[in-house]
């Protein structure tokens, strides 16, 4: 069964606020088998738009990655970064 993946791209306005949100979301992530392959570091754009925070968190299937982004705990962990900045996030199935 392919794995799944979170993808997200982000401008960080606020990273106070931003590092409650990821706090919480780390916790979250861990209850659906979540585990962090990228996290910050560094990056260029080759091409196209690029944001300076990328993440990449593989899940054992492509159902715990959209349960993730779907579920509860994940929309209050959400709520702790409203206006500290923007964010792009994809569920998305493996090879």
């Amino acid at each position: 069964m392919p794995k799944g993946y979170v993808i997200g791209r982000a401008k960080v306005t606020n990273a106070t606020q931003w590092a409650a949100y990821a706090a919480r979301s780390s916790e979250v992530m861990k209850q659906f088998g979540g585990t962090p392959i990228v996290r910050g570091g560094q990056m260029t754009v080759g091409e196209g738009e690029g944001r300076a925070r990328n993440i990449v968190i593989e899940f054992p299937d492509f159902a715990s990655a959209k349960a993730y982004v779907a579920s509860a705990e994940y929309n209050e962990a959400r709520k702790l970064r409203e206006g500290a900045g923007e964010i792009d996030l994809v569920a998305v199935e493996g090879v």
